[in-house]
């Protein structure tokens, strides 16, 4: 079956401090219907999404609960395991690991970015610590202090105690962190937008890489998409601003665009790239933003009537993703934007099922 999931709190709007209320959006996601909700892990421009999630595993009692997404540099992939899996117990299982090489978060510490190396080597850690696996040492200093014995190794003592394996989830979207998904985590989840080329293309480059891993080929997709639901295409537009320019820039990190692309495409993907201000990250009228034609909007996002929104999402689901990831409608019942999301979850989500 199809999951439909939610992203919780970025940066505040407002000196009011309910816009950090991570726990009312989980509740409010979960009465609007969603499947789960992530909370963004970039520590300069939102509160601990471990702490959000602790909270809401103990005011929600079905929706999931995830990372959307954490990065493989600023925790020890050991006190990650931890920290999801402490989510795992508290929710009784309904615990989600989201994780990319980092981008807001990185930025705002003076960083790009981590290797696609180091981060490969990071989740094969992280998985054998979620499994409650001996994580061998590489160079060690602890034998300075002079104990009578010291860990030869690293493993977490209590994991099997925390419930189900917690499952891990790849944000991807260019080839070499495709491929290291597709080798190591649970789940490839791509910010390609909701163009079925481009999908397509990542769907095939995670299961090459399987195959000469020696894999079955068959893993889970998702796909994180800006979207929001107005029977105006511009209202919807207006709605779900500032989360284009958020998702498109990854196909143009470094100057270079990874995918698929026609020759507009890549313009628009170059010119995101060029002018993107982290300042104004997931902002509407951000310069990132204003780069953004409207055609490119439509292709790369999903803003438009109920019935629109159920062709695009149907395609994709049709090419095998069986779970989206969405921002871009507020779930602040005192927005009336929130209206987005309820009509999303009462007229869109029945179709899909």
């Amino acid at each position: 079956m199809t999951e439909f999931w939610t992203m919780g709190a970025g940066r505040p709007t407002s000196d009011d401090p309910s816009v950090f209320d991570g726990v009312q959006m989980a509740v409010q996601a979960e009465q609007l219907g969603y499947d789960g909700i992530v909370w963004v892990d970039s520590q300069n421009l939102a509160p601990d999404c471990y702490v959000s999630m602790a909270l809401a595993a103990h005011a929600t009692s079905r929706i999931q609960l995830g990372t959307g997404v954490t990065n493989s540099y600023t925790r020890h992939p050991a006190i990650t395991a931890s920290a999801i899996a402490s989510i795992q117990a508290e929710s009784r299982g309904r615990a989600h690991m989201g994780i990319g090489r980092g981008d807001s978060a990185l930025a705002h510490l003076g960083l790009a970015p981590h290797g696609v190396n180091d981060f490969e080597q990071y989740l094969i850690q992280l998985q054998a610590y979620l499994r409650g696996d001996t994580v061998q040492f590489g160079e060690t200093d602890v034998d300075a202090l002079g104990l009578a014995d010291t860990p030869q190794a690293s493993r977490i003592y209590y994991m099997s105690q925390m419930g189900p394996k917690v499952p891990v989830d790849v944000a991807a979207t260019g080839p070499r962190v495709i491929q290291a998904a597709a080798r190591h985590a649970d789940r490839v989840s791509f910010n390609v937008g909701a163009d079925v080329e481009r999908t397509q293309w990542g769907m095939e480059v995670a299961r090459e890489a399987r195959q000469a891993a020696g894999l079955d080929p068959a893993i889970p997709f998702a796909a994180y998409i800006p979207l929001a639901v107005h029977d105006d295409p511009e209202q919807a537009m207006r709605i779900g601003a500032g989360q284009v320019s958020l998702f498109a820039r990854f196909s143009n990190m470094y100057g270079t665009v990874v995918g698929p692309a026609s020759e507009q495409q890549a313009k628009v993907l170059t010119d995101i790239h060029d002018h993107y201000d982290m300042h104004g990250h997931g902002r509407p009228g951000s310069a990132q933003a204003d780069v953004i034609p409207t055609e490119f909007e439509r292709s790369f996002g999903i803003f438009g009537s109920p019935d629109y929104c159920v062709q695009r999402l149907g395609e994709l689901i049709e090419i095998g993703i069986d779970r989206f990831i969405f921002r871009g409608s507020p779930l602040d019942p005192s927005n009336p934007d929130t209206e987005a999301s309820a009509r999303f979850t009462q007229d869109v989500i029945p179709q899909l099922r």
